[in-house]
């Protein structure tokens, strides 16, 4: 056989194997993608998990069972088969949750059941609004709790907000007053405190009332803890994210509550 011909017969071996392996490849690249998915969505849950324990548990608890009078449940049966019918949604649970975690909510849309109304019920985490979370960490937070449809009963133990009875000199006490402030207008969602939170989202305010004395030079705790409401960018501790808390919180919260719930934390030494 000629060089020429044996040339045009490796030719062709070669052609007919690289053939055969584009075909054993092709015929195995629908599984494969879908594995590949699969692990993309593995790792998608995983982050989503550990920006949900670190972003989410301090309102809707660590395993997505809500907080009474604060902020509802996720891992929920009714949030996977009603949530979109009762808010009117056309679109998909997955890019329902999107849009709710990037642009926050303005009010509560069941204020007889959960805080929001007259204030912001849900804070906008997206970075196009303000907030601390990229397009692509909201869309992890999204995987993660679309996760809990196939286990999601209505039946995971919730731990209600502790309220203390008010007796009839609590109402004359203003720092019994802010108390029920801070549990009302959803502080402990963010802030731990003892004996009613143990929140971690924003800074610890148990001994606030001491501390707030050693912020800033010249400037008294009470003046520090009512510029801290009011103006929730004035003084971020370090550690911790800015504009988690609404700045317009000064705006719709009572003179008279916000009077109570600096007295409150002033209290708390």
């Amino acid at each position: 056989m000629s060089r020429f011909n044996l040339e045009i017969l490796l030719g062709t071996v070669l052609i007919a194997l690289t053939s055969i392996v584009l075909i054993v490849y092709g015929l195995n690249e629908e599984d494969r993608m879908a594995q590949a998915g699969l692990e993309h969505q593995a790792q998608a849950i995983e982050v989503g998990a550990n920006l949900f324990e670190t972003n989410c548990t301090g309102c809707h608890g660590s395993k997505g069972e809500g907080i009474p009078g604060l902020c509802p449940p996720l891992n929920d049966r009714n949030f996977f088969e009603g949530r979109m019918k009762e808010v009117g949604w056309a679109g998909s649970l997955e890019d329902y949750i999107i849009s709710s975690v990037s642009s926050g909510r303005v009010v509560s849309t069941r204020p007889d059941q959960y805080a929001g109304q007259g204030r912001p019920a849900m804070p906008a985490w997206s970075d196009e609004f303000g907030g601390p979370l990229r397009p692509d960490q909201i869309q992890d937070l999204a995987q993660f709790i679309l996760n809990w449809e196939s286990t999601a009963t209505g039946e995971v133990v919730i731990e209600a907000l502790p309220t203390p009875t008010q007796s009839p000199e609590d109402l004359n006490d203003p720092v019994a007053r802010g108390q029920q402030v801070f549990l009302s207008r959803g502080c402990t969602g963010c802030h731990a405190m003892e004996g009613l939170s143990t929140a971690t989202i924003g800074p610890n305010l148990t001994k606030i009332g001491t501390v707030a004395a050693t912020r800033v030079p010249a400037q008294s705790a009470e003046e520090y803890i009512r510029e801290s409401i009011l103006n929730p960018s004035a003084h971020v501790v370090e550690g911790y994210l800015d504009n988690l808390m609404p700045k317009n919180f000064g705006d719709l919260i009572p003179a008279t509550e916000l009077d109570d719930l600096v007295t409150y934390l002033l209290d708390q030494q």
